[in-house]
């Protein structure tokens, strides 16, 4: 148990624009939850940053006083890396500032933004960039991971369009790396996580899509699993980068377009979204309607900054929660029976199993561009357990790593490393393939007591 005297915190208070929690202030435990329920860890204390003064006063504190650091800005990371036990917890969800310049098409983002931040300030401009696929994710550790959603077909992934950052690193030194200026950092943070420092601002290149796009869900019967999946497989390696179809294998919620004896069953939904001419919208996704007989279907314009947060409501914080994860260069007939076994053996009501198909732009950047290397996966496969209760715990995750292990023969053996849960500290190489050298180098160069660990951890060079 770490013993911070009251003196040393209240010098931290007097550097400091924003607030410290300790265990005895109102609001602490608040500011320790985190998206998965799973995660129960008390820091010694919490830093509410208002600023970059603050986050260099932070930073500072926890390396002098050889005290764990952790750094919360969405707090949505499934591993819980916000949080640590009797450490500092660097609270950034109060630097929450989107500036969005329309003709440069740029954005101009603090880490403590979510997705919903960003979109409706640069949708206001018909200007969006790659990033996830939930609203209430924090794009801070979306784009340091790597960074994909509906558009990175199209555009690539956040970190293909991060043109520069701010960020802190060890030795307490305000930084702005781009690929010009430090740019051995500016390429790790680019996929690298939370390894190298705390950004405190990310400079993103905009694209025009919508405010329309068109889209919408396609939901099949599990049952038609046989004939839906080898037809998903066949369209999606040959859609318009302008069309992005992701397939999600759950019980069906309660959808307005459902019939309601259809509710609870276990469902296929093809999940579409095209940013192309909106005119073209209904023809590029027409073939979906009729890979099999559909329980319903949902499709139509509507506003981009609407379908972003159209899982919102599968994905609120409190549940409990564990994903295992693979990368795929195909999806085989093996794979897609398995995935359609493992379905129809759903632990939990809120357990689901997602594949997004990838390919486009993503597909297309260089191996070592950026940190980030999964440019050979065409398929990201994430095995999402889900569920309310503590003692549902060990039939959920074992579930899901049951799952993992039926699909780990035909995987390529990389992995997106946002989905790593806090057991998969083995898989860090896994997650960067032949970039992991060059980022252990740039590690022990700005890092090199590991200050930075409290995430998926890329250790320095010996």
């Amino acid at each position: 148990m770490v013993s911070l005297t009251s003196e040393a915190i209240d010098t931290l208070k007097s550097q400091l624009r924003g607030a410290v929690l300790t265990p005895s202030d109102p609001g602490y435990d608040a500011a320790r939850t985190v998206w998965n329920a799973t995660i129960d860890r008390r820091p010694a204390i919490i830093v509410r940053c208002a600023g970059s003064a603050d986050v260099i006063a932070a930073v500072g504190f926890a390396r002098d006083n050889g005290l764990v650091l952790s750094i919360r800005g969405g707090a949505h990371n499934i591993a819980g890396s916000a949080v640590c036990d009797d450490g500092v917890m660097l609270d950034l969800s109060a630097m929450k500032s989107v500036r969005v310049d329309p003709e440069a098409k740029r954005a101009y983002v603090e880490p403590g933004a979510t997705l919903g931040d960003l979109d409706g300030e640069a949708q206001a401009f018909g200007l969006a960039t790659p990033l996830g696929i939930n609203s209430t994710t924090g794009v801070a550790g979306l784009t340091l991971g790597g960074g994909f959603g509906w558009i990175s077909r199209k555009f690539g992934t956040a970190v293909d369009n991060l043109v520069a950052a701010e960020m802190v690193t060890a030795d307490g030194k305000w930084r702005r790396v781009t690929a010009e200026q430090d740019a051995d950092l500016f390429w790790a943070i680019r996929g690298g996580g939370g390894n190298f420092g705390v950004v405190t601002l990310f400079e993103y290149r905009l694209h025009p899509v919508g405010p329309q796009i068109y889209g919408g869900l396609v939901v099949y019967p599990l049952e038609e699993a046989n004939k839906v999946l080898p037809k998903y497989r066949d369209f999606v390696a040959a859609m318009p980068d302008e069309l992005t179809v992701w397939a999600v294998m759950r019980l069906a919620p309660p959808l307005p377009f459902l019939p309601e004896d259809v509710h609870g069953k276990p469902i296929i939904v093809l999940a579409s979204c095209y940013v192309g001419p909106l005119e073209n919208g209904a023809e590029a996704v027409e073939p979906l309607r009729h890979f099999g007989t559909p329980y319903g279907e949902h499709l139509g314009a509507m506003p981009f900054t609407a379908w972003q947060k159209g899982f919102d409501p599968l994905m609120t914080s409190g549940a409990r929660n564990y994903w295992k994860s693979h990368n795929f260069a195909a999806m085989d007939d093996d794979v897609l029976a398995s995935l359609a076994k493992y379905t129809s053996e759903l632990p939990s009501p809120h357990c689901e199993i997602f594949i997004g198909a990838m390919g486009g732009e993503t597909n297309r950047v260089p191996v070592d561009a950026t940190a980030y290397a999964n440019r050979d996966s065409l398929y990201t496969v994430n095995i999402h357990s889900r569920w309310t209760e503590p003692a549902e715990d060990e039939t959920c995750i074992g579930w899901a790593r049951k799952v993992f292990d039926a699909l780990t023969p035909h995987a390529i053996g990389s992995v997106y490393v946002n989905f790593l849960t806090g057991d998969e500290g083995d898989r860090v190489k896994a997650a960067y393939g032949p970039n992991y050298a060059r980022l252990t180098e740039v590690k022990s160069r700005y890092d090199p007591h590991n200050l930075f660990c409290t995430n998926q951890n890329i250790k320095p060079a010996a």
